[in-house]
């Protein structure tokens, strides 16, 4: 029978398998899997035949390896030289483009002439020596690979080798062989975890891409594990201490599991620029699933609030071990855990502190405040804020990707705010570039110079839609950026790194080079009113009633009249407004050249009950001046302090001696605290602790006492952060000294 005109029948395509997409592999387009974790390894046979085995040959007459010795204990010189004996570990750790030495004993004393032998080093799934991830070091002169080896001691049966791998070489933890030749093929020692050895980024090896040339900088950015981080606002900092424990154990193999995560091709892992580029994306959760969650919304139920945590070694362990993202994170968080990455690995870095930062997510250097024609402010129609204040960090290398002078500290950022190329993550940046307005260098420097540099923009609505600027605030953006100071436990003002003085010459050279590579900024230069709104600095606790002093200062030869709207809200250090707690709209009359003062009463009842954390009061002042219609406008944050927690610290006084510390918090509050978590830990001498308290009744009081035993001399802190829903951000700390 003729199927011939048969029509086929339509019916829809089976549904897609269920479950997780599968992950693409490398099958079918390179001969052996790209490697791309440093967990994995592979088999290295103990003996590795010439030719075609036929059984296993003689072998006692040719040397034999009997022991090998890392050399990692402090008195041997590896780590001492190296700086890395503060690592809590049982492996060696080296840094690059410097030697180290390994002792390896025969059964027999070596004979240079007759005898054979390479130190063998491996790192990941796939060893190659073309990618560098197999590596033989030969202890002759006459046979040398990219990583120098000689012989440095000859005892009896025992021979000690220097190797230096070379100033670009992977970075992570590679296996050790110690391989003999001998005429029927290559006997090598059994795989042993004892040998396994990490190298990292080495900032003393004037090779090295990170390397720096300043002995205090190098301390503080690589070595010193007590942090100090900024907050608060321009004129009235804050600080928060942080443990960035980059020498506790399981830290370096979190770090690396970090990139292992993220399938960081191995052969990859020696550049800095994408070491680091990647990792921006792989401390935060929002696309690749990262060491950390961010929240900023203010319920933490599920995970431990940013103001809570008080140093970097729980998140990271946590991660490493749970392989889930770890809540939860704000900006300082991803900054001091994206510090201890860093610093562990080698890299040189620092935590900085931008106060007013700008989000520009359209690069128009602008942030718009629109005001309706009364001058009040028009809370639909503002969609722009400014940050209080944002961290970041700066890490120290050279760009041979730029042109030269771009190297240096470059700008780095893992809290999510916008993507680049693809994933949210930002830098690394050259902070040089951006100080110069070549924002076209990679990565990410447009928006970081708008972080920096953006004006605030003050615009009167009318009725008809028609927007026109009526002020435009050029230094508010930017206005301070702090790190830790070298060597002290003060802040250092780096703004100068980042931007010329506000209205120089040189500022508007930059302005204008920044506009050739599309970063636009306002044109339009409105007249300045001849009436100014002064504002005072003031300090204020939470809980208290206080007076804002408003100073209308006239500065024409008549009569002013001011129509002001003072507006009070409750805000997040984000900027972004929670609610109002206090509305005013005075009318100011001020005679001709001269002063008038306004009081507002701010009382603690209206805005106690509409706290969110961090406690940031923003005021904003607009008013219009009757006689000449000019709109007058300015902002005063007002950061409440939080009570104290004291900690101190007694006994000892000695490594390994025991040690006292003692807590005390008394509740200032007529209302109680319910679901209060207290931490506590210190660099080099306490793990994280912590304690929780269902209630402290107002006025109420706690001790908690806790016992520890230092592990290392030197200068260091005690660190104690409480946390509950009522009241965020309470901490303290004791300095101390710990002998040897």
């Amino acid at each position: 029978m003729s199927d011939q005109g048969a029509t086929a029948v339509p019916s829809e395509a089976p549904p897609p398998p269920s479950g997780p997409r599968p992950k693409g592999t490398s099958r079918g387009r390179t001969s052996v899997p790209m490697a791309s974790a440093n967990s994995d390894s592979t088999d290295i046979p103990e003996f590795e035949f010439f030719g075609t085995p036929r059984g296993l040959p003689p072998l006692t007459e040719f040397l034999d390896i009997t022991e090998v010795d890392m050399m990692k204990e402090p008195d041997k010189g590896n780590t001492i030289q190296h700086h890395t004996a503060y690592f809590n570990t049982n492996n060696l750790i080296v840094r690059r483009g410097q030697e180290f030495q390994v002792k390896v004993t025969f059964n027999r004393p070596y004979d240079a002439a007759s005898d054979k032998f390479a130190v063998e080093f491996v790192i990941g799934s796939s060893p190659q020596f073309s990618k560098g991830t197999y590596i033989p070091v030969f202890p002759t002169k006459d046979r040398q690979s990219s990583w120098k080896g000689r012989v440095t001691d000859k005892s009896g049966n025992s021979v000690t080798m220097g190797v230096t791998p070379t100033a670009n070489c992977i970075v992570g933890k590679y296996q050790m062989y110690v391989a003999v030749a001998t005429p029927f093929g290559i006997r090598r020692t059994t795989r042993d975890d004892s040998r396994d050895l990490y190298i990292l980024f080495n900032p003393w090896v004037a090779d090295d891409a990170v390397f720096l040339d300043d002995e205090r900088e190098r301390e503080e950015s690589v070595m010193t594990e007590m942090g100090i981080i900024y907050h608060g606002a321009y004129d009235d900092v804050s600080e928060r201490n942080w443990n960035y424990g980059q020498f506790n154990h399981g830290v370096l193999d979190a770090c690396l599991y970090i990139m292992d995560r993220c399938e960081m091709p191995i052969t990859n892992r020696g550049d800095p620029i994408k070491v680091t580029r990647k990792a921006s994306a792989m401390l935060n959760s929002r696309d690749d699933d990262g060491v950390l969650v961010g929240n900023w919304n203010g319920d933490y139920t599920y995970g431990v609030a940013p103001t809570s945590w008080t140093g970097s070694t729980e998140i990271l362990i946590s991660y490493a071990r749970s392989k889930m993202p770890v809540c939860y994170a704000q900006c300082w968080v991803y900054a001091a855990v994206f510090n201890t990455f860093l610093r562990c690995l080698g890299i040189p870095s620092r935590v900085v502190t931008n106060f007013f930062s700008a989000h520009d997510n359209d690069g128009n250097l602008r942030t718009d405040i629109i005001l309706d024609e009364t001058g009040r402010i028009d809370r639909n129609r503002t969609r722009d804020s400014i940050w209080n204040y944002h961290c970041w960090n700066e890490c120290y290398m050279s760009r041979p990707d730029l042109p030269t002078g771009f190297g240096g500290w470059q700008v780095v950022d893992a809290t999510p705010q916008e993507t680049s190329d693809g994933m949210y993550r930002c830098g690394p940046a050259s902070v040089h570039a951006i100080k110069h307005g070549q924002i076209c260098f990679p990565f990410d420097a447009a928006f970081v110079f708008a972080e920096v540099n953006s004006d605030v923009v003050f615009y009167s609505r009318r009725k008809d839609g028609t927007m026109e600027p009526v002020k435009v605030n050029r230094t508010h953006v930017g206005r301070m950026v702090l790190t830790k100071a070298l060597g002290d436990m003060t802040s250092r003002d780096i703004t100068d790194q980042y931007k010329f003085p506000e209205g120089s010459a040189q500022e508007r050279t930059v302005l204008e080079k920044a506009e050739e590579y599309g970063c636009k900024q306002e044109k339009s230069d409105p007249p300045q009113a001849d009436v100014d709104l002064v504002l005072p600095t003031m300090e204020i606790s939470m809980g208290d009633d206080f007076e804002l002093s408003l100073e209308f200062v006239n500065r024409s030869d008549q009569q002013r009249t001011v129509d002001a709207y003072i507006s009070g809200n409750m805000v997040y250090y984000t900027g972004v407004t929670s609610s109002e707690f206090l509305f005013q709209t005075p009318s100011v009359i001020i005679q001709p050249n001269s002063t008038v003062k306004e009081l507002v009463d701010v009382k603690s009842k209206k805005y106690m009950k509409h706290l969110v954390e961090q406690a940031n009061l923003h005021f904003i002042f607009t008013g219009k001046v009757e006689e000449t219609g000019q709109i007058i406008t300015t902002m005063k944050v007002v950061t409440l302090h939080n009570p104290k927690i004291s900690v101190e610290v007694s006994g000892g006084g000695k490594v390994s001696d025991e040690m006292m510390a003692r807590v005390e918090f008394t509740n200032p509050f007529t209302f109680s605290l319910d679901d209060v978590y207290i931490r506590m830990e210190g660099p080099g001498v306490m793990a994280t602790k912590s304690k929780y308290y269902s209630l402290i009744p107002g006025g109420s009081s706690l001790t908690w006492t806790e016992y520890f035993n230092p592990q290392r001399s030197g200068s260091t802190r005690v660190i104690v952060t409480l946390d509950c829903a009522a009241l965020r951000q309470v901490s303290g700390q004791a300095s101390i000294t710990i002998q040897p």
